[in-house]
């Protein structure tokens, strides 16, 4: 069973930073995709960044390229996404997911962890 846990959310003030997390258990990690989606209130879900572990290849959104970085730990089979100069914009429930390969396309996502909340204060 795949099974993916988020971690890493929490309150943080404008221009700071945060790390989340994506744990993945029950998948080859190396074969797969690996995504972050954020959904704010009213909003409909987005891809933020994505990350092929076999070969670190990062995928941004315009909206978070140059103050996301996304890395893999391919020895704990974990995800992270390191972000910093945080936004009031940013606020939003953090989703990771897999998928066979990075796309932004919702539909190709086969597993989703639960989400991690980012709050950012202005």
């Amino acid at each position: 069973e795949v099974q993916l846990q988020a971690s890493g959310g929490g309150l943080v003030q404008a221009g700071g930073s945060l790390t989340l997390a994506c744990a993945a258990s029950g998948l080859t990690f190396d074969d797969n995709g690996i995504a972050w989606f954020r959904q704010a209130p009213g909003k409909e879900r987005e891809g933020v960044s994505c990350i092929n572990p076999s070969d670190g290849y990062p995928y941004y959104t315009d909206s978070v390229r140059g103050r996301f970085t996304i890395s893999s730990d391919r020895a704990k089979n974990t995800v992270y996404l390191r972000m910093d100069s945080l936004k009031p914009e940013d606020t939003a429930v953090y989703y990771c997911a897999v998928a066979w390969e990075c796309t932004w396309t919702q539909r190709e996502y086969d597993h989703w962890g639960r989400g991690t909340q980012v709050t950012v204060s202005s």
